[in-house]
């Protein structure tokens, strides 16, 4: 009699449960859904991209680099790589500035708009179909970028943002419309609509508990039917 009793509480809490979590549980199903509903490699653009070809250094390259007199910036990384038809020298500061330097040494300029027009023309498919362009500075990149990253935002007739690195003139991401679309499920899927960064936050891991904690009344309860079908 007891354990019938128990049981007749735990299908109660179960009850309850389902309301409270029905609502997380459905919006997770759905945006998982959605997510897998393509392959991650097509979410970012990746079958946008035109096979860059890699050029191997001259073997006479010599490249000398003269940094600004007074320049007492301390260095990360220093690489030397073709980038069309010439060698460029990338030195990169340990604050995160960059430089670029041409064969002669000589410092080249910032990525302007037409230069990134070009780059997203070039290596992207369709990117010659510019809808329009825009200049972000790092602290103020656009929500679907979220990189402290001063860049070309390369909008594309087809919805497409192609976003240029300034300094480097790589392509530093590419945003579809499904990749949107992706990231506001994805914000669903971790109740972080806002930011859509926090992973692990209290309503977050509430819920989950609480789901589990239903999942598992429901998985004692099938044994509950099941005595009862077997005494029918």
């Amino acid at each position: 009699m007891a354990a019938q009793d128990w049981m007749r509480h735990l299908a109660r809490w179960h009850i309850w449960l389902g309301w409270l979590v029905g609502i997380p549980i459905v919006m997770w199903t759905l945006s998982g859904l959605v997510m897998v509903a393509r392959p991650i490699e097509e979410v970012r653009g990746e079958h946008l991209r035109e096979p860059v070809e890699k050029a191997a250094l001259p073997a006479d390259t010599n490249i000398a680099i003269a940094l600004p007199e007074g320049s007492d910036r301390p260095v990360r990384s220093v690489s030397t790589m073709m980038e069309g038809r010439q060698p460029v020298t990338t030195i990169t500061y340990m604050n995160g500035a960059i430089e670029r330097f041409g064969p002669e040494g000589t410092q080249l300029p910032l990525i302007g708009e037409v230069q990134a027009r070009l780059i997203v023309a070039q290596r992207i498919k369709g990117g010659d179909a510019v809808a329009g362009s825009t200049f972000f500075s790092a602290d103020n990149a656009p929500f679907d970028f979220r990189r402290p990253i001063a860049s070309w935002q390369v909008e594309l007739e087809d919805g497409t943002h192609v976003y240029i690195n300034q300094q480097t003139g790589e392509i530093a991401a590419v945003r579809t419309r499904w990749w949107r679309i992706f990231d506001f499920m994805w914000g669903l899927h971790i109740m972080d609509i806002s930011e859509r960064e926090d992973t692990s936050h209290p309503i977050l891991i509430a819920f989950a508990a609480l789901a589990l904690t239903g999942s598992i009344f429901g998985c004692v309860l099938m044994f509950r039917r099941r005595k009862a079908r077997a005494h029918a």
